[in-house]
């Protein structure tokens, strides 16, 4: 009997003040074009607009269709040194203008949230430690500071 495969979902942004090509969507579009080959897991992957009202109607969507069993937002930083694995996010704290201009008024990620903070279940020190173990071209860190 074959395996059901397992959905992983990985996002990145779309163009964002000043650029017209996000680096994270493409980073993601090479994830996809890899060989991968791997049976279990169905490989999904996202353009985000930076867009803070359409996000909130889009991340829960995505889990509600494809139920997946990780998801994964990849971001860019124009002063990050290393591959940077967020531990945590903030609820707070939203008040860059997004690519409409508009900042959430209560610059909350989700109003009426009971959780300041959300903490990934993934260890990132333990992810850390594998990629930099493996010698690639990038070291990483973890952040519990979410940009």
């Amino acid at each position: 009997m074959p395996s059901i495969k397992k959905c992983v979902v990985v996002t990145g942004f779309g163009p964002f003040k000043g650029h017209k090509i996000n680096a994270s969507w493409v980073s993601v579009q090479e994830l996809a074009k890899l060989d991968l080959d791997i049976d279990q897991v169905e490989l999904v992957i996202y353009e985000i607009p930076v867009i803070y009202e359409e996000v909130k109607i889009i991340i829960p969507k995505l889990w509600e269709k494809h139920k997946p069993v990780l998801m994964v937002h990849v971001g860019v930083s124009g002063v990050a040194n290393e591959l940077t694995l967020e531990q945590q996010a903030h609820n707070d704290g939203y008040n860059r203008d997004d690519v409409q201009g508009m900042v959430p008024s209560t610059r909350m990620c989700v109003d009426g949230s009971c959780h300041d903070i959300i903490v990934s279940g993934i260890n990132m020190s333990v992810v850390c430690e594998e990629v930099n173990a493996a010698n690639h071209k990038v070291s990483s860190v973890v952040s519990h500071d979410a940009g």
